[in-house]
């Protein structure tokens, strides 16, 4: 009975677009980087300004609702790191934007990026008193 209700997915041919969708998304980020390399950007400039780049991108697509649609079909596929994160970050700021300016979108775009600035502050002061301690067994 349940398997009428939800046939099986094509788990082959998911993971199959899911590689290929987050491969394109990272072929773009590469591609990016030697655009800016050969604009004359150090490596350091140019990777920064290919995040920049594909955040931009992301925000822009998930605005336009075009992130979601190829979501929707590539799964896992578009939880490529940097784009992922934009689009989780834009998702609830677009959708409460009617909510104003500042409850609405400034409020809603946290709802994500808190607990991840949040986790990652803590962790690099874990991080500094581990090092901070364990540097004189080291040697250092």
């Amino acid at each position: 009975m349940n398997r009428k209700a939800s046939p099986r997915s094509p788990l082959g041919k998911d993971c199959l677009w899911a590689f290929f969708v987050g491969g394109s998304i990272c072929l773009l980020g590469e591609g990016l980087r030697t655009l800016y390399g050969r604009a004359g950007f150090v490596l350091t400039d140019a990777a920064a300004l290919t995040s920049v780049t594909l955040v931009a991108l992301s925000a822009v697509l998930t605005a336009l609702g075009w992130y979601q649609k190829l979501a929707s079909r590539a799964g896992a596929g578009t939880l490529v790191p940097i784009t992922g994160f934009a689009n989780a970050v834009v998702s609830p700021a677009i959708e409460y934007r009617v909510e104003g300016l500042v409850t609405g979108v400034g409020a809603k775009m946290f709802v994500i990026a808190g607990p991840v600035i949040v986790w990652g502050m803590m962790a690099s002061v874990v991080w500094g008193v581990v090092y901070y301690f364990l540097r004189p067994m080291m040697g250092g």
